[in-house]
């Protein structure tokens, strides 16, 4: 079984936008069993898009598409699938009355335009978007064309494009309706690994032949911004089987990389620095310099999700780019942060400044009873990943030197040896 993946919008097709929606459904799509064997990126326009999906069509099983659903004239995507499925479009009451019933509660006069989204080519199934207006369209189209069915039927599913309206109706009902399309196949259970302080590669190279085609339960890795993510996707009989799968794989992946692991599922690591703050018994308050308030931004955005408990990060400052200029100075800064916030940890961020060989770094530290821990942060990914991998670099210094204890924590980074 093919897959193919659709993305519909002049905003992608002229680069004003990047396509991430094709990015994760590919993914998606892959722990599924299905590989994704094309991307297709289509204008607004009805001629583009028919083309697009008759081709899709013609060479794959099954097709994801997102975009071009809204209720506006360049919202195309229902009327492309009724040309090309050779089917008139029709009214859904249903459909009407879930997209009418989402303004009125919100007490507003829905707008006689947002009645096309309850059209769908005739034969079609509708796929409810409990977060939006725009509900999906699951639909069979020709393989030749339409009204010719000689070669059989291909299986569209056609999403909005706003990610998380999508991301809830691809999980909700799409996925599951697949699973009951693949062979042999009674349940598929994931789970996400999230790892920080290597790169992609070597963490694929420390993994034992784990990342590889056709292994069962399947390992995916993918990076961002430096988190580096394993989602581990098992396909069994029954639950309990897909687990034991998922446990067996997840313990040899944290034997290998040690605390390069950080957390699972929906977890970053602001969220899991603030964890290992909890469980030290500690409070962490910062002063960042060339990393744009980062690490404030980002820890505060943990502890709102931490729902209300007494937070562990207690406040931070930006200072301007002329604070400090040597790892003295910024080291004299996390004093000053535990001391201006009453903190147990002051966590500091210097500014870049040339290294040997041309190599640029930027300057961390921490400050806890155990002492000033320094580390030197190499600068990479380019100019727009810099600032965010130094701020979550120095996150991550925070959760490894609270998640040992003191006196070890402090030795090891002292020496050098923690992985910035």
């Amino acid at each position: 079984m093919r897959g193919e993946v659709i993305a519909i919008g002049d905003e992608l097709t002229s680069g004003q936008r990047l396509d991430t929606n094709s990015r994760w459904l590919s993914a998606e799509l892959g722990v599924l069993g299905i590989p994704v064997v094309f991307h297709t990126t289509a204008a607004d326009t009805l001629a583009a898009g028919i083309e697009a999906f008759r081709v899709a069509a013609s060479r794959s099983d099954i097709v994801v598409a997102t975009g071009g659903l809204g209720p506006t004239a360049d919202d195309l995507t229902r009327d492309v699938l009724a040309a090309v499925a050779g089917e008139p479009l029709e009214f859904s009451a249903e459909a009407f009355a879930a997209v009418e019933s989402r303004f009125a509660r919100r007490s507003m006069a829905m707008p006689e335009s947002n009645r096309r989204q309850a059209l769908f080519p005739r034969g079609s199934r509708i796929i409810p978007n409990p977060h939006g207006t725009a509900p999906g369209i699951d639909v069979d189209l020709p393989r030749d064309g339409a009204g010719n069915p000689a070669g059989g039927r291909c299986r569209v599913f056609a999403l909005p494009g706003v990610p998380a309206e999508m991301h809830v109706m691809w999980r909700d009902t799409v996925a599951p309706t697949l699973v009951t399309l693949l062979p042999d196949v009674a349940t598929i259970v994931q789970k996400t690994l999230k790892c920080f302080g290597a790169g992609e590669s070597a963490i694929e190279a420390m993994l034992p032949d784990l990342v590889r085609r056709g292994r069962e339960p399947a390992v995916g890795i993918t990076a961002h911004e430096a988190t580096i993510t394993l989602r581990i996707a098992a396909r069994g009989r029954s639950a309990g089987d897909c687990h034991a799968q998922i446990e067996e794989t997840e313990a040899v992946i944290r034997e290998c990389l040690g605390d390069l692991v950080f957390g699972a599922g929906d977890d970053d690591l602001e969220d899991a620095a603030l964890r290992a703050a909890v469980q030290a018994v500690a409070t962490v308050a910062s002063i960042e310099i060339g990393t744009d308030g980062r690490v404030a931004a980002l820890c505060a955005q943990a502890e709102a999700r931490r729902g209300g408990c007494a937070p562990v990060y207690v406040g931070g400052t930006v200072e301007p780019l002329n604070a400090a200029g040597d790892p003295a100075a910024v080291a004299a800064l996390a004093a000053e942060a535990r001391r201006r916030f009453g903190a147990t940890c002051g966590l500091a961020i210097g500014r870049r400044r040339p290294g040997p060989e041309g190599r640029d770094s930027i300057d961390m530290a921490l400050v806890t009873d155990a002492g000033t821990t320094l580390v030197e942060h190499v600068v990479g990914g380019g100019p727009l990943l810099a600032g965010s991998r130094a701020a979550k670099a120095a996150i991550d210094l925070v959760r490894r030197t609270l998640a040992a204890s003191p006196a070890a924590a402090f030795d090891r980074l002292a020496r050098g040896t923690a992985r910035p």
